[in-house]
Formats: C-alpha cells, structure tokens, sequence
C-alpha cells in the first residue's frame, strides 16, 4: 500500500531534506539546472584563500553592485546586498510602514511577505485574482485604495501563478502610486523568465524599491543572497533597518558576482530548458480529468495546477506524491489562504528527468486516490461539499 494516504503526519520539508539526494524538488522554486563551473570556481577560490575569516565589508563585495545594476539595466539606484529577497523585503516594510498602514497585495501571491507585513504592524489587504486575468488589474488596485494604503506589493511574474503584468497595466499602477502618494514594492525575483518583463522603476523610480535574487535566475537558493534597489534618497530612510551592518556571506557574494559576470553565456540555456519543462507539465495535467493549468505559458518557473474538480485535497497529492514518488510538490495553501484548497503548485527549473517523473507520476497518484475514495467522495469535493 502506497504511503500518501496512511503516512504518519510529519514536516514534510524534514523528510525531503533527508532525502534531498534523490527528491525530485519541485516544491519551492529553486532553480538546479547547471548555470556556470565559474561559480564552484570562485567560491573554491574564496575558501583556499580563506576569505570567509574576515567579515565581508557592509557595502558588498567590490563589483557586485555594479554587477547587480548592469543585470536589471537600472541607473542611478543604490543596491544593498541582502541575505535573499526575503530578507530585502523585511527591511523595506519596516522602515516603510507604520501601525494601522494598509498594502494591497494579491491572492494567490507570496504570503510570506504578507507576513512580514503584518508584523511592522500594517494590513495586506488581499485581492482576489484567481481567475481572468489571473492578475491585479489598475482598475482593482485603485478601488481598493484607502486613505490608509501605503504601498503596493507587486509581484511581476506572479508567483504562484505565472502570471506577467502586460507594460500598460505597469504604468498604470505607477501612476496610481503617484496620485496616491504610495511606494510600490517591486519583487523582480521572476523577471529573468518572462517573455516582456517591465520595472516600476522605468516609469517611478522616486516611489519604487526593486527586490532582486540570486535564487532563481543563478541557482543560488541555498546561499541566501539578494539585494534590495532604490533611489539614493529612498534608501538612505532604509538605512536604519539594514539588519547586516557586518555584511552577507562573502561566499554568497563571491558566487553571485561570477554568475552575473558570465549570465549571457549560461542563462538562455536555463531558459530553453525551462520553457520546454513547462510543456511536460502540461502533458501531464491534460491527462488528468478535472485538472487544468491556471496559467500556461508561465512567464516565472511555476505553474498552478487546479484540481478541485478531480475531488482531490491539495494535501492527498502533495504526500502521495513525495512519499510514494519522491516528488516534492506545494500544496496551494501556503501562497493563498482564499483558494489554496483549489490547487497545487510546481516549479519546473530542473533537469528534465525530473519533470518527466512528474509527468508519469501525476496522473497516475489522482486515479490511485480516486480510486481509494471511491466515487462518491471525489463527487463531494468535486460539488465543493
């Protein structure tokens, strides 16, 4: 008897990370596709040398700024060096928001940021956008504008959905921004994989801070580095909250400056390997009855998968599939708490034999809990019951 249905309730993340040699990892967004031996290189040479006995200086390591300003083609921002994106947002809303302040964010969106909100005391107020056009719109951001909103979050592309805001809607929210006296908080972590990506920072530089990764373009997840971007006088009101005052892993830093030294060599190739993962994926959700892609093509590394037509809990899928394939996937409810019940959530920047797995194991784990319900409980789920 396979274990998604009987396994003992356990962190599933402890029992992936035992087993992260022969999990296919498809959980998180994390990119493992080969980038460039450059990076290995330097970070081998980092640590002979013993550079790491030193702390790193607080500004970052000579180069990547500029390396970091040169990706993104932005001018006259400053850049300060974080421990991922994350972290590069924590600082932002901190020093940005103040109790009883509100931030229009999405749902589905990254609810880990939400959360963050919340503890400088502010209130996301989360619209809805699953469905047409699977994204904010202007017209929905600006009725939802109060005189208590202090910021809007943007997430372009949208993680978990895909979704990519089109460059008219971009302006329109900037311009929104400005009638209204917001700062938009502009999380680019996806934009290396869209098909026409646009920054805030083009049309409000003044009112935009740019949160940048090293996670998904350069495969750097693990080494948590990052970099927060805005204007020089914007930043200097962030300055208080810098939380690295004796710098981010110079390890880190030493990879993410090679990566970018050498991206044009590797990253169109990431890229055609992504993009020809997401029509595996597809295969595998037309085979299923009652499952569809929410958005496809995806302009980030995700794709939602909506099965609650299939009768299925995102949570049966998510187990059957790690315990009983070794396939880690995301169930909805960790990047939406109106619809997580409605989806899962795939990343697909990994060798393509990782993917093919999902493709053959998907189908196979919905007929396989189907079955073990049998058709009167799918059909209750199925009717929302």
């Amino acid at each position: 008897m396979g274990l998604g249905v009987s396994a003992p309730s356990e962190d599933l993340f402890a029992y992936a990370h035992a087993r992260w040699e022969r999990i296919v990892w498809m959980s998180q967004n994390t990119n493992q596709l080969p980038t460039t031996p450059r990076l290995a290189a330097a970070v081998r040479k980092a640590l002979e040398s013993k550079r790491y006995m030193l702390y790193p200086h607080p500004r970052g390591l000579a180069g990547l700024h500029e390396a970091i300003l040169a990706d993104l083609g932005l001018r006259d921002h400053d850049v300060l060096i974080t421990n991922g994106g994350i972290e590069a947002t924590y600082m932002a809303l901190r020093a940005l928001l103040s109790p009883g302040d509100e931030v229009i964010a999405c749902d589905p969106g990254f609810l880990p940021i939400h959360n963050q909100i919340a503890l400088s005391g502010a209130r996301p107020v989360e619209l809805p956008i699953y469905g047409e056009p699977w994204r904010l719109t202007p017209a929905q951001v600006g009725e939802a504008i109060t005189p208590k909103t202090r910021m809007l979050l943007l997430i372009d592309p949208l993680n978990p959905l895909g979704s990519e805001y089109p460059r008219e809607d971009v302006r329109a929210f900037c311009e929104l921004a400005a009638d209204h006296g917001l700062y938009i908080l502009d999380d680019i972590t996806y934009q290396d994989f869209a098909f026409h990506p646009t920054k805030t920072a083009e049309f409000a530089p003044e009112r935009s801070l740019s949160i940048y990764s090293f996670s998904k373009n350069c495969g750097m997840a693990g080494m948590r580095c990052g970099a927060l971007l805005a204007p020089p006088e914007l930043m200097k009101r962030l300055a208080p909250y810098n939380t690295n005052v004796l710098g981010v892993n110079i390890l880190s830093q030493v990879a993410g400056l090679a990566a970018l030294n050498s991206k044009r060599d590797w990253f169109p190739r990431v890229l055609r390997t992504a993009r020809a993962n997401q029509k595996l994926v597809k295969d595998a959700v037309d085979e299923v009855e009652g499952a569809f892609l929410a958005v496809y093509p995806s302009s980030s590394n995700t794709l939602v998968i909506d099965i609650a037509k299939t009768g299925l809990a995102p949570e049966e899928i998510q187990r059957s599939l790690l315990f009983d394939h070794e396939i880690f996937i995301r169930a909805g409810n960790y990047v939406s708490r109106q619809f997580g019940d409605r989806f899962i959530r795939v990343s697909f920047t990994l060798p393509a034999a990782g993917v093919r797995k999902f493709q053959r194991a998907f189908p196979k784990v919905v007929r396989t809990l189907q079955a073990a319900k049998g058709p009167s409980g799918g059909a209750a789920r199925a009717r929302g019951c």
